[in-house]
């Protein structure tokens, strides 16, 4: 999540947002190749196209691209094998892809190995006080904090829809946290990824960030950071890794979110189609975990929300970002912006690395179901703030499930 200093002044560590008319921006030209590669160090981050199936690899490292799909790479600028050699880490401006039209997210297969899973981290931008300062619409008392608690293992029994995302950007290797959602337009079989914005999207002066994968329950067993050193894949993701083949964010966060301030803050929210690293068994993330959310756009005023739960994988200290944690509380009103929707605000001490991690309340229809994901919160620790889910997020959406229809 992005981190707030007392001051309210919302700087990005994993949590950036932005205003503005809610325009949809979609991840396109997503492609799902297969490429290898080996692990490297940790950090210290609309429009439409084509998702690709997987290309095979090789047994000697190389691999086989569909001419059209290499073809329409280049026209990005993108040489498909300097990208699986390392390309991929060139973020020089001129060649960092930004605009909704423009991304692209090729396999790189045992790129997300344990160590270097366990090493990601949120990039930790606080927020100073200032930026929220002249906020104009409907803000409660800051909440008393919450404290979090450990999620008992294992987490798939616990909370099977719950999982870390992975991402590389121009500090790093890093990591937020995100939910596995339900798929109208395929009941039961959704590959569909809740988490915020700037988990895919670094904003304003930025670009998509790049190797973009969902690991469900990721430590499923609750292993120590120790323990986990020594590690299998298998039992850091049991469940597998889940590349996304496509993603949508809101317009106001590609066009307005930063580095600092609050800025897109009510329209921090994405979704990730995603498919198997390794081709899979034929079996869908939701048949594969067995779980999926339903997400409420019409979720009760905040003042009729008895409690919302929000998930995570709190990475800053005290957390070390391996072991999942929750946090319950009644929700309040926070306003970044007259303009801008109200964002939920809830007490809890997760810290950075939370960032996406959805929230569960009871839905309009009396049911569990995903209100809201985090987004910002203070430096000092004490609360998470969520944007409100409506006509924006709904759009973001149904604009991937329907793009997906029927496959």
């Amino acid at each position: 999540m992005r981190s707030i200093r007392p001051s309210f002044t919302a700087r990005r560590g994993g949590n950036a947002r932005r205003r503005t008319s809610p325009v949809l921006a979609a991840v396109a030209l997503a492609s799902a190749l297969a490429l290898t590669a080996t692990a490297c160090g940790s950090g210290n981050a609309e429009a439409g196209g084509e998702a690709s199936s997987s290309a095979p690899s090789e047994s000697d490292g190389k691999i086989t691209i569909p001419d059209n799909l290499r073809d329409r790479l280049k026209e990005h600028g993108i040489d498909i094998d300097k990208w699986k050699n390392g390309e991929w880490k060139n973020w020089d401006k001129d060649d960092w892809l930004r605009e909704a039209d423009e991304y692209i997210n090729p396999i790189i297969e045992g790129l997300w190995n344990p160590d270097r899973m366990r090493k990601a981290e949120d990039p930790d931008n606080a927020v100073d006080a200032g930026d929220l300062s002249g906020d104009q619409g409907v803000t409660d008392p800051t909440p008393e904090p919450v404290d979090a608690k450990a999620v008992s293992p294992t987490y798939h029994d616990s909370v099977p829809a719950a999982g870390k995302v992975f991402f590389d950007s121009p500090e790093g290797s890093m990591v937020c946290s995100a939910t596995v959602v339900q798929d109208p337009a395929n009941p039961g079989k959704s590959n569909l990824v809740w988490t915020a914005g700037h988990c895919v999207h670094a904003g304003k002066n930025g670009g998509w960030y790049r190797n973009i994968a969902f690991v469900p329950s990721y430590n499923n067993e609750g292993r120590t950071a120790a323990e986990l050193q020594n590690a299998t894949r298998e039992e850091a993701a049991p469940y597998g890794a889940w590349w996304g083949d496509w993603a949508q964010t809101s317009d106001q966060w590609i066009e307005q979110g930063g580095a600092t301030g609050g800025d897109g803050a009510s329209y921090d929210f994405a979704v990730i189609h995603v498919t198997p690293e390794e081709g899979g068994n034929g079996k869908s993330l939701e048949e594969t975990v067995g779980s999926a959310l339903p997400v409420d756009f019409k979720a009760p005023a905040v003042a009729q929300v008895k409690s919302i739960t929000a998930t995570g994988y709190p990475a800053a200290a005290p957390f070390d970002g391996q072991s999942m944690y929750q946090c319950q509380d009644k929700p309040g009103r926070l306003s970044i912006s007259a303009p801008d929707p109200t964002m939920y605000r809830i007490g809890c001490t997760m810290t950075a690395g939370s960032s996406g991690g959805g929230w569960v309340a009871t839905g309009s229809d009396g049911r569990p179901a995903l209100v809201s994901n985090t987004s910002i919160g203070p430096a000092t620790a004490g609360w998470l703030a969520g944007p409100r889910l409506g006509d924006a997020a709904k759009g973001v959406y149904d604009s991937v499930s329907e793009k997906f229809a029927g496959q």
